[in-house]
């Protein structure tokens, strides 16, 4: 089967947070949402069961899990059991409710940086110190860094800059915190280019794994943000307990629609999900080299992961480039600032649409300045 990513689709008027926060005229580059239709596969598994005419509370049936199990052996060599497997309306929420498990007030919680909003501000939710890892220096340079941190917050692959970590680096992250435990973000995993494999974290050895709150989506890879179902991978049964407890009344189940949508995602659309990284992968290249040959003064890595490019626009010497693209250029990016205060003059830049509108927004940028 072929799919067209090429073809542009109308999201106004559907209640889109990343189409409806800006005028008409604004290309919103902004959000991590995707502008592609979700797989048939999805649509029909969604179909198939509006035909059935009660929408109770429910649970995830025994073959999501049975998937989950079997992806993580196939993807990773993991050997999960379905018992693991916590069921959650978003990987926000799941780290929030670990970080709520696992530490008390005052204690200290390691992050990278620059990182995405909601796990940057998360340790002032539960009155935690956040230590900063800087994403730009070795692991071994930054031990001393992590012998203070209760609890490391790993966002992997990461998100601004769509790095991805090795086996080598994982397990230098999780020497250096000792038997402290490790939340880790990993809802882009199966978002990766040039051949690269996503390595979970609590796959390296069952030591890590007994201190390892594993979140994971079919959110972001199959654009299905929207239905709010995600996942925690805890191995370790106390641990387990603990995390679940943190639900507080505040958590709770996760959407019937979703969890049909992530089965279906997971065992019928991966021939989607593979024709699409192709296309994303061809968008960051093209994103690379526009903005080489359009934009003098703006330099960008190519991400190894995500569909999230991390633009450094210092060199044009604005006061705040992400303001200065939507007013002048009428495009909408994530602030440098929104990924923590020292990092005002860059841009995240949303190359999960198509390849035209990509085309179009570094156009716009160049007409700007």
């Amino acid at each position: 089967m072929t799919f067209d990513f090429d073809s542009g689709i109308d999201r106004r008027q559907t209640g889109s947070n990343k189409w409806s926060r800006y005028p008409a005229d604004v290309l919103p580059m902004w959000v991590a949402d995707m502008d592609f239709a979700a797989a048939p596969a999805i649509v029909e598994a969604m179909m198939q069961r509006l035909q059935h005419p009660v929408f109770g509370y429910c649970s995830a049936r025994p073959e999501l899990r049975a998937q989950i199990v079997a992806d993580m052996a196939a993807n990773y060599g993991w050997s999960i059991t379905p018992e693991d497997i916590v069921f959650l309306p978003g990987v926000e929420p799941g780290f929030n409710m670990a970080i709520k498990a696992l530490l008390a007030p005052g204690q200290s919680l390691a992050l990278q940086t620059p990182i995405y909003k909601p796990i940057r501000v998360a340790p002032e939710h539960w009155s935690l110190q956040p230590i900063a890892l800087r994403l730009d220096r070795p692991i071994a340079e930054q031990r001393a860094e992590l012998a203070r941190a209760h609890a490391l917050l790993l966002c992997n692959p990461h998100n601004p800059t769509g790095k991805v970590y090795g086996r080598a680096a994982l397990l230098a992250l999780a020497e250096a915190m000792g038997d402290r435990p490790i939340i880790s973000d990993e809802i882009h995993c199966e978002l990766l280019y040039d051949g690269r494999r996503h390595i979970p974290i609590a796959s390296l050895d069952p030591a890590i794994a007994r201190r390892s709150i594993t979140l994971m989506s079919a959110a972001k890879t199959y654009n299905i943000p929207g239905l709010k179902t995600a996942f925690a991978i805890i191995q370790n049964p106390e641990l387990r307990q603990r995390f679940e407890a943190s639900r507080l009344g505040m958590v709770d189940s996760v959407n019937i629609m979703g969890l049909e949508a992530t089965l279906a995602a997971f065992r019928d659309a991966t021939d989607w999900r593979d024709a699409m990284l192709a296309y994303l992968e061809g968008n960051r290249d093209a994103l690379a080299g526009a903005v080489a040959e359009h934009l003098p003064g703006i330099t960008m890595e190519k991400p190894e992961a995500t569909y999230l490019a991390w633009l450094d626009c210092s060199a044009l010497g604005l006061d705040d480039p992400a303001a200065h693209f939507l007013t002048h250029a009428r495009v909408a990016f994530s602030p440098g600032s929104d990924f923590g205060p020292a990092y005002g003059q860059f841009i995240r830049f949303n190359f999960g649409c198509t390849r035209a509108r990509v085309l179009e927004a570094v156009e716009r940028m160049a007409a700007s300045l």
